[in-house]
This record gives C-alpha cells, structure tokens and sequence, in this order.
C-alpha cells in the first residue's frame, strides 16, 4: 500500500459516511506497521483527519504518527497539515503534549504570517480544546 491511496481511501469512506469500523481498525494496524519515512505530509494529515472525522479513534495509530512526526520536524509541513494534524488530536482526544509543543514552536518560529487565517484560526481552536 502506498501512504497516499490509503490516506485517499480513508477520506473517501468519511465524506460517503460510511461506517466501517473494521476498515478504520485494520487500516490503522496496518498504518502502524508501515514505514513512515514515506508518508507525505498531507497524507499522514489526511489520516488522522478520517480517523478523527469518523469517530474511529485509534490511540496507538495516533501516538505512532504524532512521535513520527516529533521525530521528523515540520519543515516539509504545509500550514493547512499542521492545522489539521492538531485539530485531529484535539478531536479524537488524544494527548500528544510534545508534538502540540514542536508544532506551537513552529507556528511562533515560523510566524503565523505564513498561515492563512482558517488555518490559525483551527490550530488554536485545537491548541484551546486539547488544553495547551
């Protein structure tokens, strides 16, 4: 499976609403396994987005790809992955104290001139309800 057909296929089952808890299951352990070096940006945030938007919260997928993040920086992250990777933790109800923290290092680093306003309108929005 390549990173961009399983965050498109995920996407595609939450915009039709169609609930299938064990494609979102076996999809996340199947996540999991991969390597993550090869995930593009937007789809490690198209991901957390569908699991997030479904109600289909995987915390293990969760922490597995905020920590492959942490680890990977987000010079590569465009504003609207950043916005949508933090709504979807503080969505889902999934604590990742140190990825909110790289990404409010980033945010302040980068200047918020860089972020359209939806998109720093959402990250704070996700900054306040995950309590950062």
């Amino acid at each position: 499976f390549e990173s961009q057909n399983l965050s498109n296929m995920l996407w595609a089952f939450v915009k039709v609403d169609a609930k299938n808890s064990r494609l979102f299951q076996e999809t996340g352990g199947v996540i999991s396994g991969m390597d993550l070096d090869s995930f593009k940006p937007q789809a490690i945030a198209n991901i957390l987005w569908s699991f997030a938007k479904s109600s289909e919260v995987d915390p293990e997928l969760f922490q597995a790809l905020g920590n492959h993040i942490v680890a990977r920086g987000l010079n590569d992250f465009w504003p609207q992955d950043v916005s949508i990777i933090v709504w979807a933790f503080a969505t889902a109800g999934v604590s990742h104290p140190i990825l909110f923290n790289k990404i409010g290092d980033h945010v302040a680093g980068s200047g918020s001139f860089s972020f359209e306003s939806q998109d720093l309108s959402n990250t704070s929005w996700a900054f306040a309800t995950a309590g950062v």
